[in-house]
């Protein structure tokens, strides 16, 4: 294959790469978006394993396999690595539930990450390292690949409960992340400048690099996402990704690959992008997100006056609900774990059917990743347009007769307006506690994630009705079909 035709196909796999991102920025086009994107990586990937020069690269001694011509070619462990994983994939996706969605997103982040860290290992030892900007590029890419890999198991031990830290203190984990982020930088330094052939003759100095510059960003990746508390990880998971994304494209710097530089700027930009929009939404910075871990430690705002919320019947909620004209569910994590979003359409069904509005108000970080409640929805056929983001929902919120708040707690926490002491102060939430009535459906009377307390709950127009929420709206369903 010429290289004119090469160009041309990284171009058109480019190309659907930008539309597939642009069209993922919203739900009635996200599916659209991902197949574009797919169809992109489908030609970016033929067209490597086409080229004359990858070809010859992809051949190996017959006499090291036993004279075997299969086992010999490239390209049969390539069709073997990608049947493999096509089967765990499609194995896995089946048994992954959507409350799993989040950790398996963290693993996605990880994957990419280490694959970017294993081309740059194989590209040091295949082949010469080249001038320095290489070199550089793919220090980078190990350094950048690593924090990603070991961060993105972190995240994912956190989110699934299979890797217990709470109770983790890192001391001074600002200053070790420090010094471990120097000494990867001089690793690299030394692995991109000194070699057998240096003036200064430190032969072994090179593979010494390689070796520790991936140590140490392997432990700096675990020792950074450690501290940071379950309330941050959808931030962290769009960190992470945007990470990824950056190693990729260090990647495509190290061994010339356009299209893998022009994906991986794309995922780690729209992945950074995203990381800002949701620390704007927790009125945080990026900075004290890394450096502060809010999240880290269970923090409580100021103790008001001893309170007890007030519990009520389905029956009772049936009747507020059947004269209501207005009401909109403002979704959290609790919804995903009872796996309610099915009952929560059905339940959206009988009250349009009964003459009232509903819309949902959905927080930016509701959930464990960044759209969750979004595709939990999209996934239970609740129609986009009644999906709204807290700013738009925000203004009406003191028209609304009933807020439905299932399973949410921080995003929906009035102390973020009112209290200057709490930790949630100035996070922007979802203003339900301005609805004339106020329905919380909660297990139990714990607190959020962040494990601040939520006065919301004690207000003289919130009731609470306590159970499993799909069981709760399942019969608050069955009532409207009683009558």
């Amino acid at each position: 294959m010429n290289d004119t035709l090469i160009k041309v196909l990284y171009m058109i796999s480019c190309i659907f790469f930008i539309r597939g991102i642009k069209l993922l920025g919203k739900t009635a086009t996200a599916r659209k978006g991902n197949f574009y994107s797919a169809i992109g990586m489908l030609v970016a990937v033929v067209t490597v394993l086409i080229q004359k020069d990858v070809m010859s690269a992809f051949s190996t001694d017959a006499a090291t396999w036993g004279g075997n011509p299969l086992l010999s070619n490239g390209y049969c462990w390539i069709a073997a690595a990608v049947l493999i994983g096509t089967i765990i994939g499609a194995i896995w996706s089946k048994k992954v539930q959507m409350t799993g969605m989040p950790e398996l997103v963290a693993l996605f982040n990880g994957f990419g990450g280490l694959s970017s860290l294993l081309v740059a290992l194989t590209q040091y030892i295949a082949a010469p390292k080249g001038d320095y900007f290489t070199a550089v590029s793919l220090g980078l890419t190990i350094a950048i690949g690593a924090v990603a890999f070991t961060g993105s198991l972190v995240a994912w031990g956190k989110l699934s409960g299979k890797m217990t830290f709470k109770g983790w203190v890192i001391p001074a984990k600002n200053a070790l992340n420090g010094v471990l982020c120097v000494l990867g930088l001089v690793s690299i330094i030394a692995y991109s400048f000194f070699t057998a052939e240096n003036p200064f003759g430190f032969a072994e100095i090179e593979k010494c690099g390689v070796i520790a510059s991936t140590a140490i960003f392997l432990l700096l990746g675990f020792t950074m996402v450690i501290p940071i508390g379950g309330g941050d990880m959808p931030v962290i998971i769009s960190f992470l990704n945007a990470l990824s994304g950056l190693a990729a494209a260090f990647a495509g710097f190290a061994i010339n690959n356009t299209v893998l530089v022009v994906s991986g700027c794309l995922v780690g930009a729209s992945g950074l992008i995203l990381t800002l929009i949701m620390c704007k939404a927790m009125n945080r910075t990026f900075g004290s997100l890394l450096f502060k871990s809010f999240g880290g430690s269970k923090k409580k705002g100021a103790a008001g006056p001893a309170k007890e919320p007030k519990a009520i019947s389905v029956e009772d909620a049936y009747m507020i609900l059947e004269a209501a004209k207005n009401v909109v569910f403002v979704p959290g994590y609790g919804m995903a774990v009872a796996q309610a979003q099915h009952a929560v359409k059905e339940l959206c069904d009988k009250l349009e059917e009964n003459g009232a509005e509903v819309n949902f108000a959905i927080h930016p970080v509701a959930g464990r990743m960044p759209g969750h409640m979004n595709v939990l929805l999209a996934e239970a056929n609740v129609p986009y347009e009644q999906l709204k983001t807290a700013d738009e929902m925000n203004p009406q919120m003191s028209n609304v007769d009933v807020a439905i708040v299932i399973g949410a707690n921080d995003v929906v926490n009035p102390d973020a307006i009112h209290d200057e002491s709490s930790p949630l102060y100035g996070m922007p939430i979802v203003n339900a506690h301005e609805a004339r009535t106020v329905f919380v459906l909660k297990r139990g009377k714990g607190t959020g994630f962040s494990g601040v307390e939520n006065p919301l709950f004690t207000n003289d127009n919130t009731v609470m009705i306590y159970g499993d929420a799909k069981a709760t709206v399942s019969a608050l369903v069955s009532e409207f079909n009683d009558q």
